[in-house]
């Protein structure tokens, strides 16, 4: 099943998009979180109200070591939440995540520029990887091109990881990386905006008010 999440912790937006879109939970990092001035403590509950108990939360580790990084992912699976431990994709992180594997802890694999990269975090049984497209794009490199070549890697090699692509600057780059077949993908709320409507649609919807009401002015569909 696909698995749609919004990057962001704005909790009014978040409810607001709820209503439209099935959405399974929300990604955040450390610099979302500091610029939001929300911890964990307020802003887990707040979104659980919102999206309710079954809601998946990616929640990135602070600490720098494998094993203080293993600690930490142990305090936040203790947490009464569906939680996904997002660890940095290098030397550090991939020797954490073996070790959280080995205790049955759910990971997603942060901060991948490259396919090689994602590669090696699936290899060492990251549950979701998340390439940052945009990122990688401002870089020079081809961020939709990392992605793909990682779906073709986790497909020949028979890999269960799943691609969760992050770092969008616009419904392009999103539309680009969906038709690669990944499993997921999180939206920043800009380009999610962007996803839900066109242009060309509202001034449809409008059209179709303007007849509707030139001929049955006050009425209904059912009441015509």
């Amino acid at each position: 099943m696909f698995e749609l999440y919004l990057d962001s912790v704005d909790v009014d937006q978040i409810s607001r998009y709820n209503d439209c879109l099935p959405l399974r939970g929300v990604t955040c990092n450390p610099s979302i979180l500091a610029a939001s001035g929300q911890g964990l403590q307020q802003l887990l509950p707040a979104l659980t109200a919102v999206l309710g108990g079954a809601a998946r939360f990616h929640v990135q580790v602070v600490s720098r070591t494998a094993p203080e990084m293993l600690e930490e992912a142990r305090r936040l699976h203790a947490l009464p939440y569906d939680i996904v431990v997002k660890v940095p994709a290098d030397e550090a992180g991939l020797a954490a995540m073996k070790m959280m594997k080995a205790e049955g802890l759910c990971v997603l694999a942060t901060a991948i520029y490259s396919a090689q990269q994602g590669f090696l975090a699936a290899l060492c049984g990251a549950d979701y990887l998340a390439p940052y497209v945009n990122r990688i794009d401002a870089m020079g490199a081809d961020g939709i091109g990392v992605v793909a070549d990682l779906q073709l890697l986790l497909d020949r090699h028979g890999l269960e990881s799943t691609l969760l692509p992050a770092s969008f600057k616009n419904t392009r780059q999103a539309m680009a990386v969906l038709k690669l077949g990944v499993g997921a993908i999180t939206l920043p709320l800009d380009v999610a905006a962007q996803m839900l409507g066109h242009p060309a649609a509202a001034a449809a919807v409008e059209q179709f008010t303007r007849d509707w009401q030139q001929t049955f002015p006050g009425r209904l569909s059912h009441e015509a």
